[in-house]
Parts: C-alpha cells; structure tokens; sequence
C-alpha cells in the first residue's frame, strides 16, 4: 500500500471554498473528470448536516501493459460522498474508484477547515493498493503507477480548484463593487 497526503492553504474563506466544492468541474486543469453526477443530497434536519453522493466519470489512458494486463478502457468512475457540517465548519468528502476496483483501490479524504475568516485549509490523504499478492513486482510497479497518477491529479486538482475559486470570486467582488 502506498500513502499519499498534502496540506496546504486557500486564501479564501471556508464557505467561499465550499461553495466552489460543486463548481470544481470542468475546469481547464482537469480535463480528465468529463462528468459529475449527484445520485443523493440529503440535509439533515437535527444536524444541518448536508450529505451529498456523486459519481464522477474520467477519461485516463493507462499504459498498454495495464490495458493488456486487466483489459478495460480509459473511462473510469469515482464515488464520491461529502459531508459539510455548518455548524463546525467542516467539509469531508471520501472517494473511491469503481473501476478496476477488484484489482486496485483508491480510497482519498479531503477536509476543510477554516484557518481565519480569509483562509481555509485542505488536507488531502490516499490510500493506494493493488491486489495482486501472486505477482508482487508486478502489484508494485502497478501501485507506483497508480500513485504517480494521483500525484498528477492533484497537481492538477489544486491549479484548478484555484482557479475555480478565484474566478468565482473575482467575479462576484466586480458584481458587488460601486461604480
């Protein structure tokens, strides 16, 4: 199994940032996530809680010695379930791939929290393992793969969630100035 975690900071608000959560895609940067689908939203009613469960379809060549390996294509889909909690300030989300699943899992947690009134932090963690205990050089070269992806991934995650953000926000400081 191979661990991957970053932290790092936004400089806007916790609710600013949770609000761009569903507006992350498309973007630029991720061309990858091709769609998003919310099988499930629930709120609730003691808590405030908001739950919300979608599906995320993505579009990844692998390289032909996996194709040939496990078959498949290069479409690929992602459970995703968050939780964002008003009352402490939290946002959750945990995904995990469907696909290919029998042979590797991914399984990633986000959270965000606020630092200050003007930033807020994410803490990103995977769990990544193949499962092929009969070739183990061969789950090892699988997994590094793997990893490196996901390092990709959130490299690209980040530029475009930024970008999200402050286009967002750009956008609806021009809105609300005086003219």
């Amino acid at each position: 199994m191979h661990i991957f975690s970053q932290s790092f900071k936004y400089d806007h608000s916790w609710s600013h940032v949770v609000i761009g959560m569903w507006h992350k895609y498309p973007n630029p940067h991720c061309t990858h996530v091709v769609n998003v689908d919310v099988l499930d939203r629930t709120i609730d009613p003691l808590t405030g809680v908001i739950r919300t469960e979608r599906v995320l379809g993505c579009k990844q060549k692998a390289p032909s010695w996996i194709v040939k390996l496990f078959g498949g294509s290069e479409d690929a889909f992602v459970r995703e379930i968050s939780f964002v909690d008003p009352a402490t300030q939290t946002a959750t989300i945990t995904s995990v791939n469907l696909s290919l699943s029998q042979f590797a899992t991914c399984y990633e947690r986000i959270q965000y929290r606020p630092m200050s009134s003007t930033q807020t932090s994410f803490i990103q963690t995977a769990e990544i393992q193949a499962r092929m205990a009969m070739w183990r050089s061969m789950t090892d070269k699988f997994e590094d793969w793997l990893v490196q992806r996901f390092e990709q991934n959130a490299i690209s995650g980040k530029a475009g969630f930024s970008d999200v953000l402050r286009t967002m926000w750009e956008a609806k400081e021009q809105q609300t100035a005086p003219s």
